[in-house]
Order: C-alpha cells, then structure tokens, then sequence
C-alpha cells in the first residue's frame, strides 16, 4: 500500500521562548515491511541537524531554534509503501538486546490488577501454551478490560491507572500489554506510528501506538490491542523505546516561555497508484 501522511505539531509559547530544542524520532522505522519513498521535516526558523540511528535502530534527528520564539511548527509530509508481515518485524537492525525491554517504567508498573489479568491468563492457556500464543491471549485480555474511550486519559495516565479505570486509548492499551508480558518475561516494547484506518475501515485521524513483543524463533511481533490485530500495511512504524515517554515522536526543552501550548494534527491517506 502508498500512503501519503502530513503530520503538523505546533507549540506555543507565552511569553516567548528564549531558546528550543528537542529530539525527533519523526522518520519512518527502515524495515522489510515498509520502504521511505519521499520524507520530510521542516520547522519554520529552525535548524534540523544531527541525524543518526539509536540503539533501538531508530532514525533520530535534532531541532534547535534560537528566540526569541513565540511559536514552532513541525511538519512532515512523506509517502511510505508498506506491506503487510502480519506484524512481524523483518530486516530492522538494531542494537539493543531484547532483554533491555523487560525493564518496567513509571508509566508500566505492574499493579495487582494486572498480576491478576496475568495468572488469568496464564490459566486459561495452561502450561502448552507457546509463547506467541500467550502474547495473543494477553493482548486480547488486555482490550477486553478496556475500553476505546478517546479522552478518557492523559499522557501521563499509567498502566495501573488506566487497567483500573476500564478505559483509555491506544496509549494505554499498549503500556498494559507491556507491563503484562514484562510480567511473564516476554521482552515488550512500545512503538509510535501511524495508522490509515482501522479494522473497520475507518479512517484514523491522530497518531497511533502498538506494541511489540519478542518471540523466540520469530523476533519482534506487533500487537494492537486497540483494534484486536497485528500491524498491516495500515500502519507505519516510527520508532519504540521502554514507553510512550521513551518512544516519543518529539521530546526537547526550552527556556523562558513559562506556558506551553501543542495542538497536533494527522492526516493519513491512500495514494494514488
């Protein structure tokens, strides 16, 4: 599939910033299942510099914009070909050894709730199961106790937090899986990306975030618990880390500009062949 996406995040600064810069994982995850066709990032007054690829094979790049700055827009616009590997990652190199991804974050510390959805279901499975089976089961386990509610959470909300309240978006779904297969030993790491449409048909209008999960003989294997699937050639893959936090799109400081103020828009379409 072609894919066109226009990505626009602006922030807003009162009273203005003296000074920005920030982190972007904006590029596209290089891969057997998806190929850059055209890509690029643009911000208004601003110099992106320093591009080079992180230890989780991710393409980062950095930004910095000298005040005073009342405002910066990112855009990035690109079309990706990408195909469907049933959610299998083929031909991503990285560095980082699977084992890094087993340690628990702030945001995915396992509460009781969640070591209890893990022994139900590691019941329902008994002890045949393989370990692809039961990171299945977990994802599935993980979206029948909660619900898709759109403004639910925040970014900060846990996996605690949002296991308990029954309710939350892509964001949460991912870090509950994650603190769930942490649980058992399956190394799980979040991914940030886009989405064209769900399994519905429906078009998606913000970014998206799954998971992955490593699986012995396989590698890594993504899993949307928001939409009960493995990633197709509906989604695109940005860049993963520890969770959202660690995988974030774009992360920086700035100085002066005490109020902060981000509006974010996606648009993710079906090029023309």
């Amino acid at each position: 599939m072609r894919l066109t996406i226009e990505h626009r995040t602006r922030y807003r600064y009162e009273p203005a910033a003296r000074y920005v810069t920030q982190s972007l994982k904006l590029t596209p995850s290089l891969f057997d299942g998806q190929r850059i066709v055209d890509w690029s990032i643009h911000a208004e007054n601003c110099a992106i510099t320093s591009e080079f690829i992180d230890g989780y094979g991710d393409t980062v790049s950095t930004l910095t914009c000298n005040g005073p700055v009342d405002e910066v827009e990112i855009v990035v616009r690109g079309l990706i070909e990408t195909v469907d590997m049933a959610g299998v990652l083929v031909g991503h190199r990285e560095k980082a050894s699977p084992l890094v991804f087993l340690r628990a974050t702030a945001i995915t510390k396992p509460s009781a709730a969640i070591r209890k959805l893990v022994k139900s279901v590691s019941k329902s499975l008994g002890s045949d199961a393989t370990i692809l089976q039961t990171a299945h089961a977990l994802a599935k386990a993980v979206r029948d106790k909660i619900d898709y509610v759109p403004g639910s959470t925040h970014a900060h909300t846990t996996a605690a937090d949002a296991l308990a309240d029954g309710q939350g978006v892509c964001q949460d779904h991912a870090h509950v899986l994650l603190a769930a297969a942490r649980l058992m030993d399956i190394p799980a790491r979040y991914v940030s990306g886009y989405l064209f449409a769900d399994a519905e048909g429906v078009p998606h209008e913000a970014a998206h975030a799954w998971a992955e999960l490593y699986i012995n003989d396989i590698g890594w294997v993504g899993f949307d618990p928001a939409n009960r699937c493995c990633p197709t050639d509906f989604y695109v893959r940005l860049g993963s880390g520890l969770d959202a936090r660690d995988a974030s799109p774009i992360r920086g400081v700035h100085s002066g500009g005490a109020d902060e103020d981000l509006d974010v828009t996606v648009i993710v379409a079906q090029a023309q062949q």
